[in-house]
């Protein structure tokens, strides 16, 4: 039979009062036996605090949810890399949302600006070229603001409504108007050979028609830096070259003969 709360504090009462004096004594130890409070009384700490022990590890931490997000990233990457890889057109339009994720919504000449203010380096996803490679890059330094192109305008930008043409001397160095990383190296249809910066105020100079290419995708350049150069002119002259370039803003392409000049 259950003892009833009055018997349960009775007893309690009178092992305090039998116990009181033993306890000022340390060679006098009772051992305590729990009481019928003790057995049926909750401790949420001592619970936790066990459950704690056991796991290992933090309780904010959850180790399957960690373990799916790396996994997920190296899967995201691999699907990436697959689709960049295989030039296939029924993955074109994926290829595009990718280019246009890196090239619009993430603004990497902005972001790698900003990591150079900040800690005196650009930001590069890949190793810097080779000593070679560095050879074929000259950089000029010129006291004008406004970017001066050496050449004549061939075709005017009310042709295309996106660039114009420009001649010069063939194999003439092409130098990139500001810095800014790369975002397309490669043959563009009705270009051909292209380079394409993107600039820390989220701007595009186009560098087409080009003889060959001296820089890659994603690498960060300086300002004049050259990036290719000019490719042979169709006409009697042979000494005489030319290359396409092209000013982007936004979505809308805007005369370059509005930010340079030429000499």
């Amino acid at each position: 039979m259950r003892s009833t709360p009055d018997e349960i504090r009775r007893r309690i009462a009178k092992r305090k009062k039998g116990t009181g004096s033993s306890d000022k004594s340390p060679d006098n130890k009772l051992m305590m036996w729990p009481s019928d409070e003790d057995k049926y009384t909750y401790d949420p700490w001592s619970s936790k605090d066990q459950k704690n022990e056991d796991d290992g590890f933090h309780p904010l931490f959850k180790k399957e949810v960690f373990i799916f997000k790396i996994l997920a990233s190296v899967l995201l990457f691999l699907v990436v890399g697959i689709l960049f890889r295989n030039t296939s057109a029924t993955f074109e339009p994926a290829r595009n949302l990718v280019n246009t994720a890196m090239e619009r919504d993430f603004q990497f000449a902005t972001v790698s600006k900003w990591y150079e203010d900040q800690f005196g380096k650009p930001l590069a996803l890949l190793p810097y070229p080779d000593a070679e490679k560095e050879e074929d890059k000259t950089i000029v330094d010129k006291p004008n603001s406004v970017p001066v192109f050496s050449g004549k305008v061939l075709e005017n930008f009310e042709k295309d409504g996106q660039g114009i043409m420009i001649e010069t001397t063939n194999g003439a160095p092409v130098e990139a108007m500001n810095e800014g990383n790369v975002m397309f190296a490669g043959v563009k249809e009705g270009l051909g050979k292209t380079v394409i910066i993107q600039h820390p105020d989220q701007t595009e100079t186009w560098y087409a028609n080009l003889a060959d290419l001296k820089v890659s995708l994603y690498e960060y350049v300086k300002k004049e830096t050259v990036v290719g150069t000019a490719s042979e002119s169709t006409g009697e002259d042979k000494t005489k070259g030319k290359y396409y370039f092209a000013y982007k803003k936004g979505d809308d392409f805007i005369d370059p003969i509005q930010v340079i000049r030429f000499e």
